[in-house]
């Protein structure tokens, strides 16, 4: 049964990891937009579209499957699963933030710079790096 856990964990964490990285360039791309434009409107529906049906139910299943994955192998005191589930931990608040941009850009209130969107899009990446380090490699 863990295998199957440990499947859907992953799809779920690959659905995650997709989502993260590409909402932050709508976003880059929707600071060039004119407000109230085609490309804007568009851009709003892509990116409340990815954060609804894809980046919120990817985060839900991802932390539903990793925690029933850790209950089954017992791993809550082993050093690279906390330094992993802080990492996790990062990476939800970044869904968090990027939902809150995600309304800025809805509502037309949007002050952030493509740069500011384009260094945010950084993070997400580093974190997926460290955690599949803790994963494959359990250095400590």
């Amino acid at each position: 049964m863990i295998l199957w856990i440990k499947a859907a964990h992953v799809i779920s964490v690959i659905a995650w990891m997709a989502a993260l990285l590409y909402l932050p360039r709508l976003f880059v791309y929707h600071c060039d937009a004119e407000t109230g434009s085609e490309l804007s409107e568009t851009l709003k529906i892509m990116e409340r579209r990815l954060l609804k049906a894809i980046m919120t139910p990817a985060m839900l299943s991802t932390w539903i499957f990793g925690f029933w994955a850790a209950s089954v192998l017992n791993v809550w005191a082993d050093t690279w699963f906390i330094v992993k589930l802080v990492a996790v931990l990062v990476l939800s608040g970044m869904h968090m933030a990027y939902a809150k941009w995600q309304k800025a850009f809805a509502n037309d209130t949007n002050e952030k710079s493509q740069r500011f969107y384009r260094i945010s899009n950084e993070v997400p990446a580093v974190l997926m790096i460290v955690i599949v380090i803790m994963v494959i490699v359990q250095p400590f």
